[in-house]
């Protein structure tokens, strides 16, 4: 005798609430063994894999490559021969999956399935302009939150969607600030197809909306014309939305780090052989940055609507690159209880797993600052864009050889030292000059303050 069981979509992180199928590997009659990948998808954090945790026949798939589809929603229905008691786990949930990177997918009855009840005393009957996905329509009845406000949400998720974080945020402002319907505005002349057109700011914090414009690009004999990937078109848009949201000023330093350079020159060697570990100068500057935010705080917040939001968590993100090119944000997590050789690992391993596509949706959810190396690109200094909902993003440039004057109890020397420029880009709504300039000069004290006879 044999049943079907539904794949469910799996759970990709906490705040991740839907999923994009990028690719079915498995069409419908194939056989499938427990592990084997049926589908790929991705969601606006990182691309995964779904396997099956059970054998058996692709009976059906229920969706397009892609469909957006919510987590916990079944994607395709499978034939499994015999009682199925190895289907699923006593409580309804499919075993972990095995193989590295990949998602567990869980799998449940199909008569025994519930459908997501849809709201029904709150009104969402108003206009929709985006997607959004069962949990966060759940929430909104729960907590009476009508179509006109959902709409006033600012989402973070792919195209703008609202996540679960989303709603929590705002759930959490909205205890203090509640919501009053904005009136309404005139209706503004249709524009010119080829003029500006208006995109909404994602903060909603300003009564004019945000633009962007449209421009004609002419394409001559011999050009190419290539498509943005997805993960190119994400970066892109959340570039655009973050320099509409947050109005960025960089300040910049020089550092003397002759400390820090022949420290690590005279101890790599020992320090592979000891730890296993190759150190760079990555995980000393997290060290230093996560000294100066602990002196200055007010870096590490985020600005919800007119509410600053002051994280407890020291979560340092680190800008690292991936095989096609595009740069990932891991987060190291709670990086002020982390020693020098701990961060070393943990930059390590997160590197490694960027270059191999193998970071989970939880490694790179969380930073309330980050940190960028543009010197790896031989560049002395650079003004990176902020990610929101961050409020600042320090980037270091590469480490040069200059002759500098020194001040000695014998007079002014000049000597050859090694110098590096930093650049920190802060959003002006809630880091003055004061403060974005005392916490990169302070980062700067501390890397120069480096001790060169120091243990590891």
């Amino acid at each position: 005798m044999s049943k079907e069981v539904e794949l469910i979509m799996p759970k990709m992180g906490e705040s991740i609430a839907e999923a994009t199928i990028l690719k079915w590997l498995k069409k419908e009659g194939d056989s499938i063994e427990i592990d084997d990948t049926v589908l790929e998808i991705a969601t606006d954090k990182v691309d995964s894999e779904v396997p099956s945790p059970i054998s058996g026949v692709l009976a059906k798939m229920l969706f397009k490559e892609g469909d957006v589809v919510p987590v916990g929603k079944a994607v395709a229905l499978i034939t499994v021969a015999g009682a199925g008691g190895a289907a699923a786990s006593s409580n309804g949930t499919a075993p972990a999956a095995t193989k590295t990177g990949a998602a567990p997918a869980a799998v449940a009855s199909s008569t025994g399935t519930q459908p997501v009840a849809a709201p029904s005393t709150v009104d969402m009957s108003g206009e929709r302009t985006r997607f959004y996905s069962p949990l966060v329509m759940n929430i909104a009845k729960s907590e009476n939150i009508g179509m006109a406000e959902l709409e006033a949400i600012p989402g973070t998720g792919k195209d703008n969607r609202v996540t679960k974080k989303d709603i929590l945020d705002y759930l959490e402002v909205r205890k203090e600030v509640p919501y009053v319907p904005a009136a309404p505005a005139e209706t503004a002349a249709a524009a010119p197809t080829t003029g500006p057109r208006s995109v909404s700011s994602q903060t909603g914090t300003s009564d004019q909306p945000a633009k962007t414009y449209s421009v004609d690009v002419p394409v001559y004999p011999g050009d190419e014309i290539v498509e943005m990937d997805r993960m190119r078109k994400m970066i892109a848009d959340h570039m655009v939305m973050s320099k509409h949201v947050s109005p960025h000023v960089t300040s910049f330093v020089e550092a003397d780090v002759t400390n820090i350079v022949k420290w690590r020159e005279s101890v790599k060697t020992a320090f592979e052989k000891r730890e296993g570990e190759k150190i760079t100068f990555t995980p000393i500057f997290i060290e230093a940055v996560v000294k100066a935010i602990k002196d200055f705080p007010g870096i590490n917040v985020s600005v919800s609507g007119d509410k600053i939001i002051k994280r407890k968590a020291i979560n340092i993100g680190m800008a690292a690159a991936m095989p096609n090119g595009n740069l990932i944000v891991p987060v190291i997590k709670n990086a002020d209880t982390k020693n020098l050789v701990g961060l070393t690992k943990e930059v390590n391993d997160l590197a490694n797993r960027a270059r191999t596509n193998a970071l989970k949706p939880d490694d790179i959810q969380g930073a309330g600052f980050t940190l960028t190396n543009v010197g790896t690109f031989g560049n002395l200094m650079g003004t990176p864009i902020i990610p929101q909902p961050q409020v600042a993003i320090l980037a270091v440039g590469a480490i040069k050889k200059k002759p500098v004057v020194m001040e000695t109890q014998y007079g002014d020397i000049i000597a050859v030292r090694h110098m590096m420029f930093l650049s920190l880009s802060y959003d002006h709504r809630v880091v003055d000059g004061m403060l974005g300039g005392s916490f990169l000069r302070k980062v700067a004290d501390y890397l120069e303050a480096f001790d060169a006879k120091r243990e590891y």
